[in-house]
């Protein structure tokens, strides 16, 4: 009785074994092909079987043929075909001339035919003249006809007017006429007075004549009246400010 016991324990600790065994085996299988897959060094291909040596070399074929093609990614160019040779070329080709077309990214001009390196010229002549005419990028003058170099001229002195008389920073004084110098001051008075009268912290108060400074004041006890009416917290720190001015 003891004896089959025994035997018993014995074939169901053989049994465990195994079990544990052949689940190691699997995992290191698994793990194997994990390894195959990321073409680590620890690949071991006498591990796999040849349907999994042929998926996985046509996996990695796939991977390095989608890098050369796109451009991203690493590309070993030994493992392509004649034809998929052929493809890639093509493929950079376009991407150089996209680059070229749109500035965006790495330009390799002698990579052009004769027509797409005129094309490309045309295109950088053409953004060139934008950047002048409108002022927002880097602007080469030499690329100029004379005809373009005076629109040019013309359009930066209204661009800048305009500045002038919307109160920009790149507003340069030098550069206007006689005429524009007084269109500008009148331009700036108006806006003065409307902050004076609306009280914006804009307001110079020294810019302003005797009638103005009246005209000021009158439209400060309106906006009192009104807040006062209205109950607004302001009709206290607007009355206290017009008693501080009639003091003065």
């Amino acid at each position: 009785m003891q004896n089959t016991i025994f035997v018993s324990l014995l074939m169901a600790a053989l049994v465990c074994l195994g079990s544990a065994q052949t689940v190691g085996n699997s995992n290191n299988r698994s793990q194997n092909i994990r390894d195959c897959l990321d073409e680590f060094g620890t690949c071991n291909q006498s591990l796999l079987t040849k349907v999994q040596v042929n998926e996985i070399a046509d996996l990695h074929h796939d991977q390095n043929l989608w890098g050369c093609l796109t451009g991203y990614g690493e590309c070993d160019h030994s493992t392509l075909t004649a034809k998929e040779s052929e493809e890639v070329a093509a493929a950079k080709h376009r991407r150089n001339l996209l680059a070229c077309e749109t500035t965006i990214g790495m330009c390799d001009k002698s990579l052009l035919t004769p027509s797409q390196s005129e094309r490309v010229a045309s295109i950088e002549k053409e953004q060139n003249l934008l950047n002048c005419e409108t002022g927002s990028e880097v602007c080469d003058y030499s690329l100029l006809s004379p005809s373009e170099a005076a629109r040019v001229h013309a359009l930066e002195r209204e661009h800048n007017l305009l500045a002038c008389e919307t109160g920009e920073q790149l507003c340069d004084r030098t550069l206007l006429t006689p005429s524009e110098v007084k269109q500008v001051a009148s331009i700036e008075y108006q806006r003065n007075l409307l902050a004076c009268k609306t009280g914006d912290d804009y307001c110079d108060d020294s810019l302003l004549t005797a009638s103005d400074a009246k005209e000021v004041a009158e439209a400060k006890r309106q906006r009192e009246a009104l807040a006062c009416e209205a109950r607004d917290q302001t009709c206290e720190r607007l009355s206290s400010s017009l008693a501080q001015a009639r003091a003065e």
